[in-house]
């Protein structure tokens, strides 16, 4: 499985319901507010974009407090009115409240994951228990719940139309589970936990990107064995922009790790940088994040246990589709014994290919990367650095617009540059119409470079959703990726794991441009339904219009030969043993510490005793190890979640085989617009098991997903 980081994550996942709401249209009327630019309503080209070149630390702090105010006294004004509680008048007044704390949030998380600074950490760290008050103040108001209460209750008689409905429905479950029917002692000791975990999950992130910034290997012109030349050049520059003129930088951040593990013929320096990689948040000193996850844990199951759960699993899944932990504790383990099985055999083709090579070795966890493309060379004659040729960034962004094409009718044309302001000039912003009536449907930006003051990994955010309660907007998109950005003149290149991400982070993009809804809330997705679409979108690189016309040679132009092309497909389930193991390691870590008691729990003890019980190879780790899983400890949109990836992978295999059944395969315009109704408009407008019985006919089932990995098929 592909790392994925952490997608759609921004800040509007830190705020409450209510307030998380995209900007309406200029049908609307908002006073103006406040001098802060970053509170003002949106102008410009487009139906107003931000203005990310106003942004600054010292006006993101004053604009997050105002918009707060702001966004409390909408919310006063509903819970006190003194007229009979409607949809109208509570449920459609709180979608539109929080238009400006939603533009200021935007400006939040860019500076957060995109372009974060010392000074701007401090302000995350002042900033955390305000937002976590200001969540509570909302949560825990009596008068606003007991309104919504009743338009829940009178719903359940005389139920509104549908996408009303969920909305109501939505609205009052997100109230309840956030502890509104506790009495006034538990209401009090439940904000008092948020409070405190906010700053945790701030100091978490904090930590992790310290590590990531200041564990830097750097190497002389007699340690670069095995590298490729693009990486190369990208090593020395990233070290001279660093001060250190001469020598090759290879920065603590998955993009550069990687293919340094994989190609770098220094064994003690891929043991090195594979050390600094696992350890990010676990090194002992004033940045470990140890019993800060510990804190977390005790912390978390205190809070749910107000409520009357046994665990924090079992309150969080219970309005995901898995319903229950233990349903999503079945789906990995049936999956579990057949990839660390498949790890054994990957182990042992490996370490035959060291004994043939003469290396006096044992396969060890900074090896593994290493030799299984050896392997891959030798069992299939690929080799990845020559499929990387093939696959440039430009090429592969015209194969995704092309498949946004075929698939959605959407056409992608590049923006005047300056006509739009972006964050950092690597930035670049395309106009998203309907190819057929030429409307406008978006904008999609693009930050593709890893720097520093960047998290790690890729992800998508939206900065604008589409709505239609108060007019319809357009979408303001973007797709964040951590390429290494090139030496000046040359050209992006990548594997084809990066590339399948690319394509993973893009379907996210076009999740947000197709969805029709018409409220706010509706824009929100379930955690482990929502990564499917973006998932599935991953398919259609491999397909053959995509490799016939954008897979082509970065130097000659030329077309990847047809027996590149097949050694790819017969590879296609290779190191699927590392690539699932890695990725379930992490996810039933998450489950089983949130299933554990937590109140005397040694982290690392229980890491390395649970991986045990489970068996777990030990020449990988885990994808992320507990001391970095940002995914489930910076924030909780993914705790107890991240078997969402695998509980999507089933509707992505099985969802595929409905496109290879096909009279068109891939590209069948029936399937193609059954997907475009059923699981990429509703967003999370309609009940996602029953939209996926919409557009497949049945459940999906776990043999696809088998198949797909090349794995037995459990009876």
């Amino acid at each position: 499985m592909i790392n994925k980081s952490i997608t759609t994550t921004i800040i509007c996942s830190m705020i409450f319901l209510v307030s998380c709401k995209e900007d309406s249209s200029p049908k609307t009327t908002e006073k103006a507010m406040s001098d802060n630019v970053l509170i003002q309503e949106w102008t410009g080209p487009y139906d107003g974009v931000p203005a990310f070149d106003k942004i600054s630390v010292e006006a993101i702090k004053l604009a997050m407090e105002e918009a707060m105010k702001l966004n409390l006294a909408e919310i006063e004004i509903i819970a006190n009115n003194t007229e009979a509680p409607t949809f109208e008048n509570t449920i459609v007044a709180m979608e539109s409240a929080g238009k400006a704390l939603s533009r200021v949030s935007a400006y939040y998380g860019i500076m957060g994951g995109n372009v974060s600074s010392t000074e701007f950490r401090a302000v995350q760290v002042e900033l955390a228990p305000k937002l976590s008050d200001f969540r509570s103040k909302i949560s825990q108001n009596e008068k606003l719940f007991q309104r919504i209460k009743a338009v829940y209750e009178a719903s359940q008689k005389t139920p509104l139309e549908s996408q009303a409905q969920r909305v109501v429905d939505l609205t009052y479950k997100q109230f309840e589970m956030n502890g509104a029917n506790l009495d006034a002692e538990k209401k009090k000791r439940y904000a008092e936990i948020n409070k405190e975990l906010s700053s945790l999950y701030t100091d978490f992130a904090n930590n992790v990107l310290h590590d990531e910034e200041n564990y830097i290997t750097y190497l002389n012109k007699n340690q670069l064995g095995g590298l490729a030349d693009g990486f190369i050049k990208s090593a020395a520059k990233i070290a001279t922009d660093k001060g250190q003129e001469g020598k090759y930088a290879i920065t603590n951040t998955r993009s550069s790790m990687d293919p340094f593990l994989t190609y770098s013929t220094e064994r003690e320096l891929r043991q090195k940088v594979w050390k600094n990689y696992y350890a990010r948040g676990d090194n002992g000193d004033e940045f470990d994040n140890n019993d800060m996850i510990a804190k977390i844990l005790r912390l978390r199951k205190e809070r749910v246990g107000l409520m009357g759960y046994k665990n924090y699993a079992e309150w969080r899944l219970q309005d995901r589709m898995a319903k229950t932990p233990e349903n999503a504790m079945d789906l990995m383990m049936a999956v579990w014994p057949a990839a660390t099985a498949r790890v054994k055999e990957e182990v042992a083709d490996m370490q035959t290919v060291a004994n043939e090579l003469g290396d006096a070795i044992t396969i060890e966890p900074w090896d593994y990367r290493y030799y299984a493309e050896k392997v891959r060379k030798k069992k299939y004659d690929l080799d990845s650095d020559e499929v990387k040729q093939y696959l440039q960034l430009d090429k592969l962004t015209e194969a995704m617009f092309f498949t946004a094409g075929e698939l959605f009718n959407y056409k992608f044309t590049p923006v005047a540059e300056g006509s739009v302001t972006v964050f950092h000039e690597d930035v670049k912003v395309w106009e998203v119409t309907d190819k057929t009536s030429g409307k406008h449907i978006g904008l999609w930006y693009l930050d593709p470079y890893a720097r520093e003051g960047k998290r790690s990994g890729a992800w998508a955010t939206t900065y604008r959703s589409s709505t239609s309660f108060e007019g319809d907007t357009n979408v303001l998109a973007s797709n964040n990726s951590n390429f290494v950005k090139p030496a000046p003149g040359e050209a992006v290149l990548v594997s084809w794991d990066d590339a399948t991400t690319f394509f993973h982070e893009f379907g996210h993009a076009l999740h947000f441009f197709s969805a029709d809804v018409k409220y706010p809330t509706l824009n929100g997705g379930v955690r482990d339904y929502t990564e499917f679409q973006s998932q599935l979108l991953e398919r259609w690189l491999s397909t053959d219009k995509v490799i016939n016309n954008y897979l082509v040679h970065y130097k000659t132009g030329e077309p990847i030969p047809a027996t590149l092309v097949e050694k790819i497909k017969k590879a296609s389930t290779f190191n699927q043993g590392f690539g699932t193991t890695e990725y379930l390691a992490s996810a039933l870590m998450d489950m089983k510490l949130h299933l554990a008691d937590p109140s005397d729990i040694d982290i690392d003890t229980f890491e390395r005793e649970t991986l045990d019980e489970l068996g777990m190879p030990k020449e990988l780790p885990m994808r992320h190890r507990t001391p970095q899983f940002g995914h489930v400890f910076s924030g909780e949109g993914y705790a107890t979640a991240y078997y969402g990836y695998m509980w999507a992978d089933v509707l992505t295999s099985d969802a595929s085989e409905a496109f290879k059944e096909a009279e068109g395969g891939f590209y069948d315009k029936a399937v193609a617009d059954k997907l475009l109704k059923y699981l990429f408009s509703p967003r999370n407008a309609m009940d996602p098991a029953e939209a996926y019985k919409k557009f497949r006919g049945r459940d999906a089932n776990i043999e696809a997903l088998m198949r797909d990995r090349g794995f037995p098929i459990p009876e």
